[in-house]
């Protein structure tokens, strides 16, 4: 069993039962939970000011009972303290990051500095919730024993064969804002993740054109899309919506498109590794991913 640390880098949390929730339902399966002490403050719309956030962040890094920091909540945050977070020992720190979201920052300067994390569900919004998914326990608990994990979706996507590469990713709008800064990993021979929340296709279409213009896609041999939904279509999209974004893209992009992958800001998610190994296969029938999580060793 695992020692949980809870810290809040980004937002702060409105419904702090979701963490006394999150907590007992770990502690019933065996774990053990520290709760950092800033995890309940609030400064406008952060979990307390800058320093407040990276201190906590200092000192689950420093808890030698932590096996696995998960954070609070996204929202908005870790860009501020992009500039300050010592990524290396953080990577050395022999912890597991877990989280989605605005963590999604962080992850990327943890793969920058040699170090892999899980992307994967946080206190309030997946442990805490009312209803917590039995999926998402289940996938999640998987890579936390076995640090090996996958599965099938039985949608065809019109592109047959296997490949194997590098599995990173997590929220577009991270991605795309972290173009061009020293936390944005390059990752040659990937097979990238994308999710979003409440942007419209024009939007994910946007930053796609983005990570592509910079590089970015250009260095991957797949792209796997999740869920992007949460938006209202407007009159000025005239029809153009996920599905004839995605014809686009297959046509534009030189790269196989691959979507339904269950992740980030959805109920059912999978625990992905951010930096493991991963091989992808398609057929006529769907596709499939198997990955494990690699990198993480106990100082």
């Amino acid at each position: 069993m695992a020692c949980f640390g809870f810290f809040a880098p980004s937002g702060f949390v409105r419904d702090t039962q979701a963490v006394e929730r999150a907590a007992e339902r770990l502690r019933s399966l065996g774990h053990t939970v520290v709760l950092d002490e800033s995890l309940l403050c609030c400064d406008t719309r952060f979990a307390g000011d800058d320093d407040t956030r990276l201190a906590a962040i200092e000192r689950i890094a420093s808890d030698s009972r932590v096996d696995v920091a998960v954070a609070l909540r996204g929202g908005y945050g870790l860009t501020r303290l992009l500039d300050r977070i010592d990524f290396a020992r953080l990577a050395g720190s022999g912890k597991v990051w877990v989280g989605h979201s605005d963590l999604t920052a962080l992850q990327c300067g943890l793969l920058c500095a040699g170090g892999v994390s899980l992307h994967g569900p946080m206190v309030v919004s997946d442990f805490g919730a009312e209803s917590v998914s039995d999926f998402t326990l289940e996938h999640f608990g998987r890579m936390l024993e076995t640090g090996h994990d996958g599965l099938r979706i039985d949608v065809a996507q019109g592109w047959c064969g296997a490949l194997e590469g590098p599995l990173w990713g997590g929220n577009l709008s991270m991605l795309a804002h972290l173009v061009g800064t020293p936390w944005m990993p390059v990752v040659d021979g990937g097979i990238l993740y994308l999710e979003d929340v409440a942007e419209p296709p024009f939007r994910i279409e946007r930053m796609l054109h983005q990570l592509h213009f910079a590089g970015v896609l250009d260095r991957q041999r797949a792209l796997l899309l999740g869920d992007f939904g949460g938006y209202r279509p407007g009159a000025t999209d005239n029809g153009f919506d996920f599905d004839a974004m995605v014809r686009y893209l297959r046509e534009r992009f030189d790269v196989p498109i691959l979507t339904g992958l269950p992740f980030g800001h959805v109920a059912d998610k999978l625990s992905l590794p951010f930096g493991g190994i991963a091989a992808l296969e398609s057929d006529e029938g769907g596709w499939s991913l198997d990955y494990r999580l690699e990198g993480v060793t106990k100082s």
